[in-house]
């Protein structure tokens, strides 16, 4: 059991906000955000300070996936955080390190 992150990340997308940007706009770190886009833990307050800054609810950024979904989810396809990560604009690979 895990939670997906997908929904930020397509929601960043939607409204062309780049993780940089997420960041100052919410004070949490690159590193937070890249956890998330690793499927990592973060603790409450992080996604609360998100939640607020994008005017969202915490169901609207994540949702709770049981491993039988993931594995079938990974199965057919679907886009992973990481990818829909690279495609907010201003993301590159280096650009997890810092704030």
């Amino acid at each position: 059991m895990h939670f997906s992150y997908n929904k930020l990340f397509k929601l960043m997308i939607d409204r062309n906000i780049k993780k940089k940007e997420l960041s100052e706009m919410s004070d949490v770190s690159a590193t937070s955000i890249a956890k998330l886009g690793k499927g990592g833990n973060v603790n409450t307050g992080v996604l609360l300070r998100i939640c607020n800054a994008l005017n969202c609810d915490v169901g609207d950024i994540m949702e709770f996936v049981p491993d039988k979904k993931q594995e079938s989810v990974a199965d057919d396809g679907k886009t992973s955080a990481t990818s829909l990560m690279m495609q907010i604009p201003g993301t590159d690979q280096d650009s997890t390190h810092g704030r």
